[in-house]
């Protein structure tokens, strides 16, 4: 009897050691779809170099010189800080927490549903940063097909621009699944958590090509 009651506990345990640490097929499945994005962005980076071997120096550095490094710097500024948000919003779902517990100037206590809408609204204030400095640079002439330069600024960043609506996208799922939900729990924390991957990938993206394209001109 003793023998029985121990080889159940054992089995038990395994059974329980092993649920533990089996890996989240959506936050693998996630990471691997963000490695083939990574390659997507490599190709990208591969082209803008090659354009640059071939265009003569000067011509590149004219085009390279209508940017606008301050506004830009301010725009990234932004979207690098709704990482940090992001991040905080995954922290209150991981404790199960949906919704702030006190005052609304009382950050501390926010819970995912306060920081992910902070984090949307940052990256929606990127998007249009990005979409006046596009208007300002057509009237400065630099359009998609006044120049290789042209092309290669437009293609690279207005990829990233749309990963970045996806991301958007993406957030108002994740409120709006948290907002339907009748009991905060494992999947929506699961789903804040894929979110914020995504996120953080497409921030670490923008700021390769900031440095590459606003720094390295």
């Amino acid at each position: 009897m003793a023998h029985v009651s121990t080889a159940t506990a054992a089995a038990t345990h395994t059974h329980q050691h092993v649920s533990v640490n089996r890996p989240n097929p959506v936050q693998v499945g996630t990471i691997v779809w963000l490695a083939s994005e990574l390659m997507f962005f490599a190709a990208l980076f591969a082209m803008y170099f090659t354009v640059r071997q071939t265009m003569p120096v000067e011509e590149w550095a004219a085009q390279a010189g209508k940017l606008d490094l301050g506004f830009s710097t301010i725009n990234t500024t932004v979207l690098v800080l709704s990482s940090f948000t992001c991040q905080a919003g995954v922290f209150a779902a991981e404790r199960f927490q949906p919704n702030r517990t006190g005052s609304i100037f009382a950050f501390w206590r926010w819970g995912m549903n306060e920081w992910m809408t902070l984090t949307y609204l940052m990256g929606a204030f990127f998007i249009g940063g990005q979409i006046f400095e596009y208007t300002e640079l057509v009237h400065q002439g630099l359009s998609i097909s006044s120049s290789p330069y042209g092309s290669v600024f437009y293609i690279t960043t207005g990829f990233h621009g749309l990963h970045v609506l996806g991301g958007l996208i993406a957030f108002l799922f994740l409120l709006g699944r948290s907002f339907a939900a009748k009991k905060f729990g494992h999947h929506e924390a699961t789903t804040g958590i894929v979110v914020s991957y995504y996120w953080h990938f497409v921030d670490v993206v923008w700021i390769a090509l900031f440095a590459v394209i606003y720094l390295l001109r």
